[in-house]
């Protein structure tokens, strides 16, 4: 059975990142594309020109959808455990590769730091390539929906190529979802 992508058009303006590269560009009214993965509330879309492009849950009514969005507020007093930022971890997508960062086995680290001011949260986390010009989208989707939990004051999130990734990093079940086996 073949994978039917959905086609689109641009209701609006709007801004967009460009993958892999990772440059914002605005897509003007009118352009074209096909919507070929949805994860995490972003929208990975392939334009006429054949250029994959990210548009952010928050613009999803550009194309005729409704965000995932939910608002929430901060509350000092909210708990903030592990399993929490875990599974708020398995909201955020690589746009080129239909896993999230967990199972990928791009998380390093997760360090949770209350005070009576809110929680801290300190994540650890590496980029399948060095080079890849989504590694700050990325940084950013992650810091954005930790601090997104209600008793989360800040998240801070840390880059390092220390060990390098490999795909042995990825779960099981990532690696069956992929087809590779070894």
């Amino acid at each position: 059975m073949a994978h039917r992508m959905e086609e689109v058009t641009f209701a609006r303006d709007a801004d967009v990142v460009l993958i892999p590269d990772g440059y914002n560009q605005l897509l003007p009214e009118g352009t074209r594309g096909w919507v070929t993965q949805v994860l995490g509330g972003n929208f990975t879309v392939q334009l006429e020109t054949g250029r994959l492009v990210r548009l952010a849950a928050a613009d999803a009514d550009a194309i005729g959808k409704e965000s995932e969005i939910e608002e929430v507020s901060f509350d000092p007093d909210a708990p903030v455990d592990d399993d929490q930022v875990w599974s708020m971890l398995r909201t955020c997508y690589d746009p080129e590769i239909p896993l999230d960062i967990v199972e990928l086995g791009l998380v390093y680290g997760l360090e949770i730091e209350p005070s009576d001011e809110g929680t801290d949260v300190a994540i650890t986390m590496t980029l399948t390539a060095p080079g890849c010009g989504m590694g700050q989208v990325l940084a950013d989707d992650v810091q954005s929906k930790v601090e997104s939990l209600p008793g989360v004051r800040a998240a801070r999130v840390e880059l390092t190529f220390e060990p390098p990734w490999s795909p042995e990093r990825m779960s099981e079940e990532g690696r069956l979802e992929l087809g590779m086996f070894w």
